[in-house]
């Protein structure tokens, strides 16, 4: 999912790095607003593994491979503004030391990983609780599963916008290859959290989500 330089023109490009300058831009204040001793942390240590972990791949199909992403993971844990930041600085690095997307797309990296990832999935990882009546479990792969296919999907409407693959090639592709992948995504934090609930269930319980109320 991490674009590299050269795959998505200027207008794409502009647009997704406002886009995602929003969002930073509002995180930062909100993680100032509520910052509290443990989530510093927090956000290093997890970042750290979702830094690891998202150099494993794992095959699919076809020769293709997929790796954990995370998102949903930071957001349930770190709470969608500290998780959106600690996802951005991790895309960050692998962009100027990995050349893993480029420097340039970084923005439309952030928002197909950091946005929809820690953001729209803690989100949806709340209302799922809410139908799962507080069945973190399925609540977590659900959440996870969608967001990875979300962001694939945002990933080929940029390429396809940029008329770099065709949306109507792009699309099913992209979303088919990382239904696959989410599964993954789905179980490795499903079983994280199980870990988490048996040794910090404050992290992951419903009244102080995230950190934040």
């Amino acid at each position: 999912m991490h674009i590299p330089d050269g795959f998505l023109d200027v207008k794409t490009t502009i647009s997704f790095w406002g886009i995602s300058a929003v969002f930073l831009s509002y995180s930062i204040k909100k993680l100032r607003d509520n910052l509290n001793e443990k989530i510093i942390p927090l956000m290093g240590v997890l970042g750290a593994f979702v830094f690891a972990s998202q150099m494993l791949n794992f095959p699919i199909l076809n020769g293709t491979s997929g790796h954990f992403v995370g998102g949903v993971l930071l957001g349930i844990v770190l709470g969608p503004f500290a998780g959106l930041i600690t996802m951005s600085s991790i895309l960050l690095i692998q962009s100027l030391l990995f050349a893993d997307g480029g420097i340039i797309s970084l923005g439309a990296n952030i928002f197909n990983m950091g946005v929809v990832g820690p953001f729209l999935g803690f989100y949806l990882y709340k209302n799922f609780l809410k139908f799962f009546k507080n069945n973190f479990i399925i609540s977590s792969f659900l959440s996870s599963f969608l967001s990875v296919v979300i962001g694939a999907a945002f990933c080929s409407i940029q390429l396809g916008i940029s008329n770099t693959i065709p949306i109507s090639l792009g699309l099913p592709t992209m979303v088919g290859i990382h239904a696959l992948i989410g599964i993954g995504e789905g179980v490795i934090t499903s079983l994280i959290l199980s870990f988490l609930y048996k040794i910090r269930k404050d992290l992951i319980i419903p009244e102080t989500l995230g950190g934040m109320k």
